[in-house]
This record gives C-alpha cells, structure tokens and sequence, in this order.
C-alpha cells in the first residue's frame, strides 16, 4: 500500500507536462525532482535525439529500463518519466510497485502545440508530427491506464492548479 511519503512516478506522453508539473509538484511535497531522459543525457553525456541516432530505439530504451530500475529504487523522490515508458513490462512493474503513478493525459492537438518546436523529440519528427502522436498514444494508452493510480487531465494550462489537484489526490484515503 502507497502512502503519501510514496514516491510519485509522472507518465504520460511527451509534451503531457510532466517534467514541468513534476518540478512543481516536487518542491511542494519537499521530494527530489528527477527527470529520468535528463539523467540519461547526464550518464551518456548525449542528448535524447543522438542516442537515438547513435544505437535506435532498441538502445536508448536499454539504458531508460536500466536507469528507471536505479531511479524508482530512490525514496521521496517525484520521477518524470519518458513517454516511452511504459513499453517495457519491467519498468511497468517497477512503477507500479515502487510509487504512486499519476497518468497525465492531454489531447491530440494539445501535445501537437507543446512538441511542435521541440527538436529533442526523436519519435515525432516527421512531415506530420499529429500523425506521429496519434499512433504513439494509440500503442500506448492502454499501458498508461494499466499502471496508473491517479489520471488526469494537463491539457488545462494552469500548472499551480494541477498541482495542487494531484496533491489533494494524494491525501485522500486510499493514499494514506
């Protein structure tokens, strides 16, 4: 049984806000803010697109399983996960087991808008970007819906006020 000293793990796909929600959301709770793609580009020394590049998904989702092993071991610890996740049986497990798993969704357009300029987005480069998102979210919503314990909606922009819903969340009973 999760409590509200738990860990938090943010899943959602990218451009859900998580590691934007995450940071807030950490400092609030007095956790630690870890955003697992950044601590994959701090250990390799390379950014998400290169490794990508570099060794395929295949690859990159190796050393994401490894680091999401290390990660979720942590305590008080707000984890913003990579989109992709959620691909791997293991790392669900591991979400599952070792925190609480807070699902943000966002529609379609939303994440369109969010990811559009963002260049470190391997999986959507593409002549049509929505296209792209459409099917990511299509493979994998149901993997979100599987492990999650709280979802909600971060398509509204008011971050402060997400905040506090998934901290209020937290508090309810079946957190305690």
């Amino acid at each position: 049984m999760h409590n509200i000293n738990s860990n938090i793990f943010l899943i959602g796909m990218m451009g859900s806000g998580k590691t934007t929600i995450g940071r807030i959301l950490a400092r609030k709770m007095k956790k630690q803010f870890i955003d697992s793609d950044h601590e994959i580009e701090l250990r390799t020394g390379a950014k998400i697109p290169l490794i990508f590049e570099i060794e395929g998904e295949i690859g990159f989702r190796k050393r994401e399983a490894k680091v999401i092993s290390e990660l979720t071991s942590l305590k008080n610890i707000v984890l913003a996960t990579g989109g992709g996740v959620i691909l791997s049986e293991k790392n669900r497990r591991f979400l599952k087991e070792r925190g609480i798993v807070v699902y943000l969704q966002a529609s379609v357009n939303s994440l369109v808008q969010r990811t559009s300029y963002d260049s470190n987005r391997p999986l959507i480069k593409s002549k049509n970007p929505k296209s792209s998102i459409e099917k990511l979210i299509f493979q994998r919503k149901s993997l979100y819906e599987e492990i999650a314990d709280i979802k909600l909606e971060s398509g509204r922009p008011n971050v402060q006020l997400l905040v506090q819903k998934i901290i209020t969340t937290l508090n309810k009973e079946q957190f305690k």
